[in-house]
């Protein structure tokens, strides 16, 4: 059984925040006998808390794009993992049949030296069926896979996130398990989508796939499948009809011993992507795909090293109608990149004195493309190859891989007591004065290496513990916004704050700039989901006027003093 991830898309959110002056390039020091590496120790178990031997374990650094450690748990499940530089690390696990919970995805990405995990995995669901023809024989060595196209709580993927395959046997019958919760589709043969037939396996790579329960992709049976249930006679009458193919070569900036990738993605499901990838080595510039159905498609090509510098093609839109297309040739270019710096404000309040400094290899930077600009143009895992950067132990950080685009930029770090005053960057050109990178969008052209970015994050930070008073519960969906309520500050990004509301009324805002606040509750802002994005995008000016007219219109003030720590505020919607 083959089992692929698609990622979303970057997956860092911005926490944000901001104070006073001098420029710090130390991390927290340790005590000199304090030995550079270290290790993390756990256990994997079941949902009853029994064992799982011969679990692989895997840890990435947090942000780091290179090769992770994996170890294998013993009898017990105990598994221990050496040679740990001293910064934050994701760990999971994995183990045919299983999968992790919620809770377990959630911790990922908060674990350092020295810790001890408990890592759970739960049996995953499962799907199985017949493949047959249209005189009822059984088709033997076929792919089959399934496509979560919603998640547990019927949520529509914008791109899919859990992919599984598995051949049919001498009987026709196929089984994937090991799925987590959510909506499903079943498919069948398919030369592009089936890792069989890139083994020889599969006989069928000239066909398009079929559908259960024998169907085009517009008529396909979607599947609800529960957490650990099992669906059986998910059967389907294999239609056998021939597809088309797509030809062509790959050129550009990838090094002589650089292989590539070519993605083809289908356009379809109301703008959910699928990607189907496929290999090549470094020697081979040609690429072909079978089995294609009519339709429209991205296809995108980029390098395939361990170089840390990646390059792609433009999408090439592609439109399948009763024929092969032939003598496509894909350009990569370099991707962009942008450097800079993190550096670090001192407040000689005394209320903030010995207070913890945020450790720069604990601070991410990330750039987030502007969804309106044509996202449509070009197939949506190519935003997901800028990953967010971590910085170093002098604070410097840089952005790889970003895709031509427009960007802004975010923050993650730690540090109760500090908040994202600035994200400034100095231009290009003969232009020296920095900018206020919160305020526009900062444009990425194929190979651009940026520098002069710097993110200031001030020591002096308050935090905000409210209820919203309206009952022993919400009615319904609110968010508690925060505006500045000094005028010389409106035009400051990083001065808007929102938090989602809980179901009992409480609502919890930390980094807060030290600073006088109007203090307002309401439904989200043109229906966002992500109200704090919403309300920081460079171009929400509108946003933010609105939102604080309506704040002081409410007459609720709030004076935050540095590293004040309020509790218990009472806010009326």
């Amino acid at each position: 059984m083959v089992l692929r991830i698609h990622s979303l898309s970057h997956c860092i959110v911005a926490m944000l925040f901001l104070a006073t002056s001098i420029t710090v390039g130390q991390t927290q020091p340790r005590p000199a006998n304090a030995s550079n590496t270290g290790s993390i120790t756990g256990k994997v178990v079941n949902e009853s808390g029994q064992p799982l031997p011969n679990a692989s374990v895997w840890v990435y650094a947090v942000g780091s794009q290179g090769p992770g450690q994996m170890v294998t748990s013993d009898q017990e499940g105990k598994f221990k993992l050496t040679g740990l530089q001293r910064v934050p690390y994701s760990i999971s696990a994995s183990m045919p049949a299983y999968m992790s919970t919620p809770r377990s995805r959630e911790q990922q990405g908060k674990y350092e030296v020295g810790d001890s995990v408990t890592l759970v995995l739960v049996k995953g669901g499962v799907i199985t069926g017949k493949v047959s023809t249209a005189d009822g024989e059984p088709v033997v060595a076929i792919g089959v896979r399934v496509e979560m196209t919603r998640d547990a709580d019927g949520r529509r993927l914008n791109s899919l996130s859990v992919v599984q395959e598995g051949p049919t046997d001498d009987r026709g019958i196929y089984r994937i398990y090991g799925l987590p919760a959510g909506t499903y589709i079943v498919i069948a043969g398919g030369g592009t989508n089936s890792e069989y037939s890139r083994t020889g396996i599969n006989a069928f790579d000239a066909n398009v796939p079929t559908y259960a329960p024998s169907s085009t992709r517009d008529d396909a049976a979607e599947l609800n499948l529960r957490a650990g249930e099992e669906l059986t006679d998910v059967d389907i009458r294999y239609r056998g009809e021939a597809g088309r193919s797509i030809s062509g070569t790959v050129s550009g900036t990838a090094r002589d011993d650089a292989g590539f990738t070519v993605t083809l993605t289908a356009i379809s499901d109301g703008g959910a992507q699928r990607d189907q990838q496929l290999y090549q080595d470094a020697n081979q510039r040609e690429f072909l795909f079978t089995g294609i159905p009519d339709g429209d498609y991205y296809l995108t090509a980029q390098t395939n090293n361990q170089s840390a510098e990646w390059a792609a093609s433009e999408s090439q839109l592609l439109k399948i109608r009763g024929a092969d297309v032939t003598g496509i040739e894909l350009v990569t270019q370099s991707l962009g990149s942008v450097s800079g710096r993190v550096v670090l404000e001192e407040n000689k309040a005394p209320e903030c004195t010995d207070k913890k400094r945020p450790v720069f290899t604990e601070t991410f930077v990330s750039a987030w493309h502007k969804e309106q600009e044509p996202g449509k143009d070009r197939a949506r895992f190519i935003w997901s190859m800028g990953q967010p950067g971590r910085a170093s132990a002098d604070g410097s950080v840089k952005l790889r891989n970003l895709a031509a685009g427009e960007y802004r930029f975010a923050t993650q770090f730690s540090g109760k007591d500090w908040y994202l005053r600035s994200i400034s960057f100095v231009p290009s050109g003969p232009a020296t004065k920095p900018v206020d990178a919160m305020k526009m969008w900062t444009r990425i052209k194929p190979g651009d290496r940026l520098q002069g970015l710097t993110v200031t994050l001030a020591q002096g930070a308050a935090s905000l513990s409210a209820k919203v008073v309206e009952g022993e519960t919400v009615s319904e969906k609110l968010v508690v916004y925060l505006a500045p309520a000094e005028r010389e500050k409106v035009d400051d990004v990083l001065r808007f704050y929102a938090a989602p509301v809980s179901a009992d009324g409480e609502i919890e805002l930390s980094n807060i700039a030290p600073g006088r606040y109007w203090i307002l509750a309401q439904p989200p802002v043109d229906g966002a989901e992500s109200p704090m994005t919403k309300l920081r995008l460079p171009d929400a000016v509108e946003t933010r006027l609105r939102v604080r007219r309506a704040a002081e219109a409410a007459k609720t003030e709030i004076e935050l003093k540095p590293c004040q720590n309020v509790v218990n505020f009472r806010i009326k919607p």
